[in-house]
């Protein structure tokens, strides 16, 4: 990939030799984590080079629609609502990051405490590394946690940032708020792009938003059949890859995946034998290259069959109503859709403990494995109410705090290990 996209990274204005050698790392970690499993689906390879291609050829279309005049919008949370980016002919991408990249660089400017999901967004611009954050003409926040909302104060010195406040509540006055905000966001993006957002634009890119979301609600359905069809790994890089790639394209080579992947759950056919323990992950996002765990997981004698996270359920459970007409009617509908995300940012969140349960009785989950990234306080508190709720309901259940580095692979390896042996 080297010599075809050099000239491309360097007007990106990339670390060059830095960029290569990470690009060597990750290579030979994607290599180990997945190209080594057994049995893979044929779909897969559609995934496998898009990963191949990821700071190569996607960022090449991304530089191809900037030359057009179109605009490259980043975002960080689910809770933007790519529908509007859509709507004025930008490209939206996701920027959070899943390695420790540049993390000397972000302590300049953030506490050594912070959530590494923060540090590594911060690390990997100003290290010069990311062709995505580099391509952004803006990038969204959102005010989903403090260490986010302060980050972005700072975080806006060096790239375009304009931040969506999220209500902490679910109130008819915090779902008016957030209306507001869906407003006030549509207006910024018109005035950045030149373009008029109109209903029959909107109600297209709704369109469009859920056909990806039908896409992976449908693997994620397909993922409730015993033995397991798929991989959590694999259906944890679909899930990944959604937040970059071309959504049309991405919805279309999904859909044949789920073909595929129906006739082998017909079939009968599993990615393990039947009997292998079932496990669901809940609580933080893990952004690529953020494959620790799920490695870890699967490599110690289960299975992952499904994610309570924004890179999983979280993010596809709830379609955007597609019957409005006027422009009111279809911000009326992004907001009910938007507000019923469950994100540990809000209080209470019953909905969310509510969902962990269904999801598990729904997957036949022999336990579930809650994840929080470190000083992430909003998941690693709540996660003493989901051990309470999942205690009442009988449902196993490990608390897992980490970070992205590779320190504590042993000592999870071991606490997992342990934790699968208890499943009856």
């Amino acid at each position: 990939m080297k010599d075809k996209y050099d000239e491309m990274w360097k007007k990106l204005d990339l670390d060059i030799t830095a960029h290569e050698a990470l690009l060597t790392v990750l290579g030979q970690f994607y290599d180990d984590i997945y190209l080594t499993q057994q049995g893979r689906l044929k779909g897969m390879e559609y995934l496998d080079f898009v990963m191949s291609e990821v700071h190569g050829l996607r960022i090449k279309e991304l530089q191809d629609a900037k030359d057009e005049g179109r605009k490259v919008i980043g975002t960080f949370c689910i809770f933007v609502p790519e529908e509007l980016i859509l709507a004025t002919n930008a490209v939206c991408v996701g920027l959070c990051a899943g390695a420790e990249a540049g993390f000397d660089l972000a302590e300049r400017y953030l506490p050594r405490n912070t959530c590494p999901l923060i540090k590594s967004f911060f690390g990997f611009h100003l290290a010069r590394l990311c062709p995505y954050m580099s391509s952004c003409d803006m990038v969204v926040g959102e005010t989903t946690c403090d260490g986010k909302k302060k980050a972005y104060e700072i975080f806006s010195k060096f790239k375009p940032t304009y931040v969506m406040e999220v209500p902490q509540t679910k109130s008819h006055e915090a779902k008016a708020l957030f209306r507001s905000e869906i407003v006030r966001f549509k207006q910024h993006l018109e005035r950045l792009t030149g373009v008029t957002i109109t209903p029959e634009k909107l109600s297209q890119s709704i369109k469009i938003v859920n056909r990806r979301r039908k896409a992976l609600q449908r693997l994620n359905a397909l993922r409730r059949a015993t033995p397991a069809p798929i991989s959590g790994r694999d259906a944890l890089l679909i899930n990944q890859i959604a937040f970059y790639d071309d959504p049309l394209r991405f919805a279309e080579n999904i859909e044949k995946l789920c073909d595929e992947l129906s006739e082998r759950v017909n079939s009968g056919q599993g990615i393990v034998p039947e009997g292998t323990k079932r496990v669901l992950i809940s609580g933080c996002p893990m952004a690529i290259p953020n494959w620790k765990l799920p490695y870890v997981v699967e490599s110690s004698g289960a299975v992952i069959v499904g994610e309570e996270s924004c890179i999983g359920y979280r993010n596809t459970r709830d379609l955007v109503r597609e019957d409005g007409e006027t422009l009111d009617e279809l911000l009326d509908a992004l907001t009910e859709r938007y507000m019923k995300i469950d994100c540990a940012c809000f209080t209470p969140n019953e909905e969310r403990l509510d969902h962990i349960v269904t999801l598990a009785r729904e997957l036949k989950v022999d336990g579930v494995i809650h994840y929080a990234l470190q000083f992430c306080q909003p998941y690693s508190i709540e996660a003493t109410r989901v051990e309470e709720r999942l205690a009442e309901e009988d449902i196993p259940f490990l608390r897992i705090e980490t970070d992205y580095s590779m320190e504590d692979t042993g000592a999870l390896k071991t606490r997992v290990e342990a934790f699968i042996e208890t499943l009856d």
